[in-house]
């Protein structure tokens, strides 16, 4: 599976060299990098949760936002990380966590646009990142939920 993943990223970083024409991505040129770095099939449970954080984002509904992260997750505001353990503590500072940088980021991102690597897929410069995490010992069953959220600029202490 190593082998498979690099050979993927090192096909997919040599098209980009070649021809920036390629760096265009299509919606099916995203589901094939998102399968191939993630597991199959996961392209769907990718793009359904793009689709749910930017709605809930938009209604600013910080409860459907906690509903699609993994925890803990180590929210890091550029100074010192905080770990948020529950949906009920991410409630809470959602309006600290999820700024109106991180908010006007989530809005902007398209499916086509994401970066796609063996992490997960990125949203903006870094600011959120979706993940695969192993639901059973052998990670034959996973599920996709938001890892990392982040400020990418000089953000204030939380």
């Amino acid at each position: 599976m190593k082998i498979r993943t690099q050979l993927a990223t090192l096909t997919l970083l040599t098209s980009l060299l070649i021809s920036p024409a390629l760096a265009q991505s299509t919606r099916a040129d995203i589901d094939k990098s998102i399968d191939t770095m993630l597991g199959d099939h996961t392209h769907s449970k990718v793009q359904r949760l793009v689709t749910d954080l930017q709605q809930a984002v938009a209604k600013h509904d910080p409860a459907a936002v906690a509903a699609l992260v993994h925890y803990p997750i180590k929210i890091n505001p550029g100074s010192k990380p905080l770990t948020i353990r529950t949906p009920r503590a991410f409630i809470a500072r959602y309006d600290r966590i999820i700024t109106p940088a991180i908010a006007a980021v989530i809005q902007k991102q398209k499916y086509e646009d994401l970066f796609v690597n063996y992490r997960g897929a990125m949203f903006g410069d870094g600011e959120v990142w979706i993940t695969s995490h192993c639901l059973d010992k052998a990670c034959k069953q996973t599920d996709i939920k938001i890892g990392t959220i982040q400020s990418t600029t000089n953000p204030k202490k939380m």
